[in-house]
């Protein structure tokens, strides 16, 4: 019952600070540039500033209905407590007299995660330039009401093509293609967005993975080949890291900024690939951030690429996943059937009941498989049967960031981990992290 008060009134209270910072915007006037889609755009927002530096405004921990707005205001929320909502709510109108930026570009992480959030963002920014990563099913557990058990007569015309979770969530992206006013940027390999294309005027320029020579992923550092250029990070990155760095080129041509191509001032941000040492001369793969079946597959794939001597995969639920819940964590025991591993331990209900009897029905019995319910479980198993020098790769949902701060060999190294934020601890206290 309070999750459904929560939704009617997600839009109408946006709206609110959604006034002040359209007005903040109008005295501003920005040059804005939107990075969306549904995988790789913080880490995409990252490598830009690398890049563009403090000629622009970026929207860091801001990517919402909420988030944007709050950013546009200068407001901030620290702890994500309930009681913070007094101060924003007063704040807002105040706002607006707030001193301009000095920066004349804002750089926007924008999501989609509900049906209408695409609009609402797309047409309070009015992007100039958009640059679009992908779309997958994030969030798919909102948009389900749009696909299934719909008559034909009860929704606009516009959502009666969609006959997969897939494309309604892409169509919400695609606002930004449609509201932006010069430049789109996207990924040119991705069916879902290629149907966008009809509904913005701007010029599109496709960014496709043909492009892409060479990719090398070793434990430190991770190489890219693009066309005549070589380009090294001190990162694990994944292949399709590809597209992030090739709209980066495109878009720097646009602003007349001369790139640098050793991307020197690069930071990965908490929780994609962050590499960690941990106790026992272990390593820490750090990828708890999010996950969904085409990010688990990506990121699967890469650790697949590295040569280690022990490889252990902690597998998380994926959140979200609505009416397909239980075919996307089944189709996750189809990928880690093409992973070369050690031992995976399974985490959560999700992973329990979907993926672990599949996994058992493909090895036919060969692989151990370990499956918990909750984080303090695996870390648990993990203490007690960690051996020494084993790579870990911690991928999905339920708090294994708290699970990985236990296992950190540099207990300070901890506040680089996802979730910092008061309510996040409280919760991980909870499950006895």
């Amino acid at each position: 019952m309070l999750s459904r008060f929560k939704k009617l009134l997600y839009f109408p209270f946006a709206y609110y600070f959604r006034i002040f910072a359209k007005i903040r915007l109008a005295r501003w006037r920005p040059y804005i540039i939107v990075v969306t889609g549904s995988s790789g755009k913080t880490t995409l927002l990252h490598l830009l500033q690398s890049q563009v530096g403090n000629k622009a405004k970026y929207s860091h921990h801001a990517n919402s209905s909420y988030g944007i707005p709050f950013d546009i205001l200068d407001l901030k929320r620290e702890s994500l407590m309930p009681y913070e909502w007094i101060y924003l709510f007063i704040s807002a109108p105040l706002s607006i007299f707030k001193k301009n930026p000095q920066e004349h570009i804002y750089i926007v992480e924008a999501d989609c995660d509900r049906p209408k959030e695409g609009k609402f963002l797309a047409t309070l920014l009015k992007p100039d330039i958009t640059l679009w990563t992908n779309s997958t099913r994030t969030h798919s557990m909102n948009f389900d009401s749009l696909v299934k058990n719909v008559s034909r007569s009860e929704i606009p015309l516009r959502r009666r093509e969609f006959k997969t979770v897939e494309e309604a969530i892409a169509f919400e992206f695609g606002y930004f293609l449609e509201y932006s006013k010069e430049l789109c940027i996207v990924n040119g390999d991705s069916n879902l967005i290629e149907k966008q294309f009809g509904r913005t005027k701007s010029h599109i320029e496709e960014i496709l993975i043909k492009n892409l020579k060479d990719h090398e992923a070793l434990k430190d550092r991770t190489i890219f080949k693009i066309g005549q250029e070589v380009y090294k990070f001190n990162y694990l990155l994944p292949r399709e890291f590809f597209y992030a760095i090739a709209m980066s080129n495109v878009l720097l041509k646009k602003l007349s900024i001369k790139p640098d191509p050793t991307f020197r001032n690069f930071s990965l941000p908490p929780g994609r690939n962050s590499i960690f040492k941990g106790i026992k001369n272990t390593t820490v793969i750090d990828s708890s951030y999010n996950a969904n079946l085409d990010s688990m597959t990506v990121i699967l794939k890469m650790f697949d690429n590295i040569k280690a001597e022990k490889k252990w995969i902690v597998a998380g639920d994926m959140l979200e996943q609505g009416e397909g819940e239980k075919q996307e964590h089944e189709k996750l025991a189809e990928v880690l059937l093409k992973i070369k591993f050690d031992k995976i331990i399974l985490m959560g209900p999700r992973v329990s009941e979907y993926t672990y009897p599949r996994l058992n029905e493909l090895f036919d019995g060969k692989v151990k498989i370990e499956k918990f319910i909750n984080p303090k479980e695996v870390l648990d198993y993990l203490k007690a049967n960690l051996k020494g020098n084993e790579l870990l790769l911690f991928k999905g949902a339920r708090f294994l960031e708290g699970v990985i701060e236990n296992l950190l060999l540099n207990k300070e190294e901890a506040g680089k981990l996802a979730r910092r934020e008061k309510i996040w601890q409280r919760r991980r206290k909870k499950f006895g992290l």
